[in-house]
């Protein structure tokens, strides 16, 4: 299920210059989920193309995977103005577009707290969470997932990026 061209399921419709529509492979069943597409990721029509998808990208490398091994896709599809987090009525309008691409995954990573909150329902602290492997429903189906930081929140902090890196070092054990 994708957004028609002209979507306007929320006000995001508004701003944006493209849908971002999700990258990657179906084929292994590892999704990436991140919050939203920033400036660089709405200009360019694709998830994870700035600062925080070349941070993703160099630990995929070392962990022997690339992006086109996994589906690296949003909670919603249009950036928010200012780069703001996602509302609870934009993640609800795109609901049905995230859990189309999510219904054949056998893992889900959960990349930042916007997406942990619109896939656990958890407003609490990342840090309480991040590596804590759970399971998720995704229309009546049970979904492996493991809730980790965004990329952007490893650039000034040591331990997210640790953190990060060792969600990513089990994916790339995953594929092996």
């Amino acid at each position: 299920m994708r957004p028609e061209p002209d979507c306007r399921l929320c006000g995001l419709c508004e701003g944006r210059t493209n849908i971002v529509m999700p990258d990657g492979s179906y084929d292994t069943g590892i999704v990436f989920v991140g919050e939203a597409p920033g400036e660089n990721e709405d200009n360019k029509g694709r998830p994870f193309v700035g600062r925080s998808g070349q941070i993703l990208e160099g630990m995929m490398h070392d962990a022997g995977f690339s992006r086109s091994d996994v589906l690296i896709t949003n909670t919603v599809k249009c950036r928010p103005p200012n780069n703001r987090d996602p509302t609870k009525e934009e993640m609800v309008a795109c609901r049905p577009f995230l859990e189309s691409e999510l219904y054949d995954a056998e893992l889900v990573i959960g990349l930042g707290k916007s997406a942990c909150r619109d896939l656990m329902g958890y407003e609490g602290k990342m840090d309480e969470i991040v590596n804590v492997p759970i399971t998720i429903n995704i229309r009546g189906r049970d979904v492996n997932f493991i809730p980790t930081y965004h990329p952007a929140a490893t650039i000034y902090n040591k331990n997210a990026r640790a953190e990060l890196r060792r969600t990513i070092e089990t994916v790339g054990e995953m594929l092996r």
